[in-house]
C-alpha cells in the first residue's frame, strides 16, 4: 500500500490551489518568464542568496550577483563556499529529477562540497535543532533515516495527490527527517521548487525562497506547529501563501520590466544598485532633477506604488532618515 504522511485536505487549502493555479493562467497569457531574462536572472539570483540567508550566510545579495558574474567577493570563505556551490546546482536545476533519491543524494554533494566530511550520503550520527543548549526539535534516529526518506520517495511517486500539495507534504517531511547532517533547508527548498516545476516550468524562476526568508520566523513556526500537531497542515497552508505571494510580485515586476513604468521611473530604477539605501536627496543628485515635488510625482511614486522599490522605514514615511531600497 502507498505510504501517505499524515495532513488534511479542507477548503483552505484548496481555495489557495486555485488561486495559483488561476494565476498561473496569467503568467501563461504573458508567455511567462521564458521571455524575460533579466526577470529570470535577478531571480535565480534571489533564490541563491535568501535560501542561504536563511542559513545564516551573511553574503548581501549584491555580491551573491558579483560571484555569479565571475567578480571578486571579500567575505567568511565558507559563506563564499556556500553561494559558489549553490550557484553550480542552480545552474543544472534543470537537470534534476526530484522524484528519484539519487538526485538528492547527488545535488546535496554538489551543495555540501567541502562544507560537510559526508556530503552525499544520509546522515550517521543524531541532529536536532536548538535555541543555545535548549534542544527545540531532535530528529528521528539515524538508522530509521533510509526507511523514512523511502517511504516519503514512495508517497511521491505513487500517492495520487495535486503536485502543490505534494510539493508542500514533500518539504515539510524532509524537514523533519532532517536526513543529511547539514544542508536540510536549502534541499528541501529546492526539491520543492524542482517538483514545482516540473508541474510548470515557471517555478524554475520563482523567487519563492526570497518570501520565506521576509517571513523566516512565521516558516519556522509553521514546522514547529506541524511538529507538535501530527499534521502539516498549518506548513502547507504557510507554503502556499508563500507561492502565491511570490507569484503575485514577480507579476507586478514582469509588467514593469515588460513597459508599464514611465521613462522617468525606470530611469530612476536603473541607479538603484542590489542592497544600497539612497536618499531622496542622493536620489535627485542622480537623476539630475531639482524639484522634489516633480521628482516625487513622476520617478518615486511610480516605483514605490508598484512594489519595485521600498521604504527603510515604512510606518514613518516623512522620517528625516527615510531611505529607499530596491526589492
Amino acid at each position: 500500500m502507498t505510504y501517505k504522511p499524515p495532513y488534511e485536505i479542507n477548503t483552505s487549502i484548496i481555495n489557495k490551489v486555485a488561486a495559483i493555479m488561476k494565476m498561473i493562467g496569467k503568467f501563461s497569457s504573458m508567455n511567462n518568464l521564458i521571455s524575460q531574462p533579466l526577470l529570470r536572472r535577478k531571480n535565480q539570483i534571489k533564490s541563491i542568496h535568501s535560501s542561504l540567508a536563511i542559513e545564516n550566510n551573511q553574503l548581501s545579495e549584491s555580491q551573491v550577483k558579483d560571484l555569479i558574474n565571475g567578480k571578486l567577493v571579500i567575505g567568511p570563505q565558507k559563506d563564499i563556499l556556500e553561494v559558489q556551490n549553490a550557484i553550480k546546482v542552480y545552474e543544472k536545476i534543470q537537470d534534476i529529477n526530484p522524484y528519484t533519491q539519487k538526485d538528492l543524494l547527488k545535488y546535496h554533494k554538489l551543495l555540501m562540497t567541502s562544507l560537510v566530511p559526508d556530503e552525499g550520503l544520509y546522515r550517521k550520527g543524531q541532529v536536532g535543532v536548538f535555541d543555545d543548549e535548549k534542544a527545540i526539535f531532535m530528529a528521528p534516529p539515524a538508522d530509521r533515516v533510509p526507511s523514512l526518506m523511502n517511504n516519503l520517495y514512495d508517497y511521491l511517486n505513487h500517492y495520487d495527490e495535486n503536485i502543490f500539495i505534494k510539493s508542500c507534504v514533500f518539504h515539510y517531511e524532509f524537514e523533519f527527517i532532517h536526513p543529511f547532517s547539514d544542508g536540510n533547508g536549502r534541499m528541501g527548498r529546492l526539491f520543492q521548487t524542482c517538483l514545482l516545476a516540473k508541474e510548470e516550468e515557471l517555478f524554475y524562476y520563482l523567487p519563492v525562497e526570497s518570501i520565506i526568508k521576509k517571513k523566516q520566523q512565521t516558516y519556522y513556526d509553521a514546522i514547529s506547529r506541524s511538529n507538535l500537531e501530527g499534521l502539516s497542515n498549518v506548513f502547507i497552508e504557510f507554503m502556499l501563501d508563500a507561492i502565491i505571494e511570490t507569484m503575485n510580485e514577480t507579476l507586478k515586476h514582469s509588467n514593469i520590466e515588460k513597459g508599464s513604468l514611465s521613462i522617468q521611473a525606470k530611469k530612476l530604477l536603473n541607479i538603484f544598485e542590489e542592497g544600497v539605501p539612497y536618499t531622496t536627496i542622493e536620489l535627485m543628485d542622480k537623476v539630475g532633477i531639482k524639484s522634489r515635488a516633480s521628482f516625487k510625482k513622476n520617478y518615486l511614486d511610480p516605483l514605490l506604488q508598484s512594489g519595485m522599490i521600498e521604504m527603510t522605514i515604512p510606518d514613518k514615511p516623512m522620517s528625516r532618515n527615510q531611505r529607499y531600497i530596491k526589492k
